[in-house]
């Protein structure tokens, strides 16, 4: 997996550089793919690394998890809670108690961080790297606008199963490959459990397109739901007469 490791290093190294950039930033949640763009990161650039750790009503192991990797990686890195910011922007909102548990008050969480992320981009000349990996983008496992709003994504070729194995080459510490994979959308919320399948399953079906009929029911969907998501948004096919 070193040639993998090298491979992403010196592509991150190039876009960055095409960008006029100095490094890269990334929000660090405490799970495995976010651990590897880390460490991806520090190896392109070893003083030119930010992590950012936003907490916003999530289970406290996130942060300490988060905490672990930068420690490791040697990353410097700010903690923003956005908790506030969730919470003041809910009230402002006026929802309905049903309201409350719906998937669009769930992804302004991602989107709060998106904006975060952007700040210290911006303030440092840094690219925003995004951590979503081929199996998630294909899809739609993300937030548009949200963790979906990055400038690269170093593992948007890989698979779910091919991270793992990037994950333990690079020396990222068990507990946090062994985690269960979560968008820390809602308290438990799981990848797997959200989208009906294990990681195992949907990588398998995308590599080989065999499987049960549930698996490929489901993945098919996901795929057909999410189009709108990988692409940039509509405009209309006809042109018009511009007058001067």
């Amino acid at each position: 997996m070193e040639e993998v490791a090298i491979y992403l290093e010196n592509w991150i190294k190039t876009k960055v550089a095409d960008a006029g950039a100095k490094g890269g930033v990334i929000g660090i949640s405490g799970g495995m793919d976010s651990a590897v763009v880390a460490a991806l990161v520090k190896r392109a650039y070893p003083d030119n690394t930010l992590g950012v750790i936003m907490p916003c009503h999530s289970n406290p192991k996130d942060a300490e998890y988060a905490r672990l990797v930068t420690d490791i990686l040697n990353i410097d890195f700010v903690e923003v809670d956005l908790t506030p910011v969730f919470d003041t922007l809910i009230n402002s909102l006026n929802l309905r108690e049903n309201q409350m548990s719906s998937m669009a008050v769930a992804n302004i969480k991602p989107r709060l961080r998106m904006t975060t992320l952007y700040y210290y981009a911006g303030l440092k000349n840094y690219l925003v790297v995004g951590t979503g990996n081929k199996s998630e983008l294909l899809t739609g496992y993300f937030t548009k606008y949200g963790d979906g709003g990055v400038d690269i994504e170093p593992l948007g070729n890989m698979l779910k199963c091919q991270v793992y194995q990037l994950a333990k080459h690079l020396n990222i510490p068990e507990a946090i490959i062994q985690r269960a994979p979560t968008a820390g959308l809602w308290t438990d919320q799981t990848d797997e459990e959200e989208m009906g399948i294990t990681y195992r399953e949907l990588d398998k079906y995308l590599s080989t397109q065999e499987g049960p009929q549930q698996v490929a029911d489901i993945v098919d969907k996901l795929f057909a739901k999410s189009k709108h998501k990988r692409e940039m948004p509509a405009v209309p096919d006809k042109e018009f007469p511009a007058y001067f």
